[in-house]
């Protein structure tokens, strides 16, 4: 995968960028010298030039692209606009005051495929109602076939919905670790973080007390989410506080679990009233009970999505800390296969490759049949408070061809690259 090209001379301008990328959470490639910008210069999906280096890259005449900014940390250069002229930069940037648009440019284009994933959200009609079981099987379903999901846990009070899949032990980040989160983020950041399963990603709660989440944490996830999963399952709270308003405004699709006696059907509807004030995309789904899912559907005025039975063995696979059971037969299993099929059927996954995301956040081991218990499957991070959700390094370059100064000439490197794979004018590490 490529990596946003950044091109200066200047060490505090560097230093300013290596920031503003680990805010945007991706890795970068730098040249110190517009001659070893070459290589990457057409690939790059973004390519960052600082003012102190752009009549040297001009002067090279690099071919026109899309995708070119020139920053700088100046604000009174009368040869500025000059300089985007001669390098072909569609945009300038002063630093400091336009970083939050740096960041967001920079994660933007470390997700350049936007999976445009789907967002549902389930939430209970009464407690005990089984909504957090059926959010995991959602996933997780989703999950097992090769679609990259995100299940999000939006009850505080829920007791966590990582214990749903047995892995409350699973080291990583939980939401009291990215509550100040706020703008843009790349989902490749987030995985880095959170506790990731083959191809299920899980923000849950710690133990302890949980404060609110933030709506521009929510915000900047389900963004994040959006662009770089096909599923967003999110897990909700019958109290809708502003972050779960948050997750209903972008959800495709609305899941209130209703219990099917008429007691169910009433705290249902008290629900249904809140909902209806941030969505008009609910479907219910009819628990074990007496009544018949018409009626349900009557009585409350939503469509019905489904009927989900009892099924044996879920709570004491809970118990034992394993996931939720879905072979092929069981009600869960029946339930996601039909709700789930006709809404992702678009994202194709068998035809794309298996994942896009960095060596880093990719896992090779497969994710077992029922149990998520598999150690081999989990991210090692230190234990206790988990990976940092910002990674303030940049990408090592290659032994790069260098920028040819003049025509049928082209001088190769001997250097070999820096930490922050940095080259100097003479090839050497900076």
């Amino acid at each position: 995968m490529h990596r946003p090209l950044v091109i200066t001379e200047d060490q505090e301008l560097l230093d300013d960028l290596l920031r503003v990328a680990a805010a945007a959470g991706v890795e970068i490639d730098v040249a110190h010298a517009a001659a070893h910008a070459r290589p990457y210069w057409k690939h790059a999906p973004l390519v960052v030039v600082g003012a102190d280096a752009a009549d040297a890259l001009a002067a090279t005449g690099p071919p026109s692209r899309p995708g070119v900014l020139l920053v700088t940390r100046a604000s009174d250069d009368p040869a500025v606009w000059r300089r985007c002229v001669a390098v072909g930069a569609q945009e300038l940037l002063r630093l400091p005051s336009e970083e939050r648009r740096l960041v967001d440019e920079l994660a933007e284009a470390s997700e350049p495929s936007a999976r445009a994933g789907e967002t549902i959200c389930v939430i209970g009609g009464r407690g005990g109602s089984g909504a957090s079981v059926l959010a995991a099987s959602l996933a997780l379903w989703g999950s097992r076939r090769g679609l990259r999901s995100l299940l999000i846990d939006a009850d505080p009070l829920g007791g966590g919905i990582d214990v749903v899949l047995g892995q409350e032990q699973a080291t990583g980040a939980r939401w009291p670790d990215i509550a100040e989160r706020e703008g843009r983020v790349s989902f490749a950041a987030l995985q880095k973080a959170l506790p990731t399963f083959g191809e299920l990603t899980v923000l849950s709660w710690h133990r302890g007390e949980s404060p609110p989440i933030p709506p521009e944490a929510m915000r900047a996830v389900l963004g994040a989410a959006h662009r770089g999963c096909d599923l967003i399952v999110v897990d909700l709270p019958r109290h809708i506080g502003p972050a779960a308003a948050e997750a209903l405004s972008r959800a495709a699709s609305t899941l209130l679990l209703v219990p099917a006696d008429v007691r169910g059907v009433l705290a249902a509807s008290q629900v249904l009233i809140e909902l209806r004030r941030h969505t008009s995309t609910v479907a219910a789904v009819a628990r074990a009970g007496t009544l018949h899912p018409d009626v349900i559907s009557t009585s409350l005025g939503i469509p019905c999505a489904g009927v989900l039975p009892d099924q044996r063995g879920v709570s004491e696979a809970l118990n034992r800390g394993d996931a939720p059971p879905l072979t092929p037969r069981t009600p869960l299993a029946r339930f996601c296969t039909t709700y789930l099929t006709p809404r992702i059927s678009a994202h194709h996954p068998t035809n794309r490759p298996n994942s896009s995301k960095p060596e880093s956040a990719r896992h090779r081991t497969t994710e077992p049949s029922d149990s998520l218990r598999s150690e081999s499957s989990r991210r090692r991070v230190a234990e206790g408070s988990g990976r940092p959700l910002l990674n303030e390094t940049s990408r090592r370059l290659t032994t790069p061809t260098p920028w040819p100064l003049t025509a049928g000439t082209a001088r190769h490197s001997t250097g070999r690259p820096s930490r922050h794979g940095v080259f100097d004018h003479r090839g050497e590490p900076g």
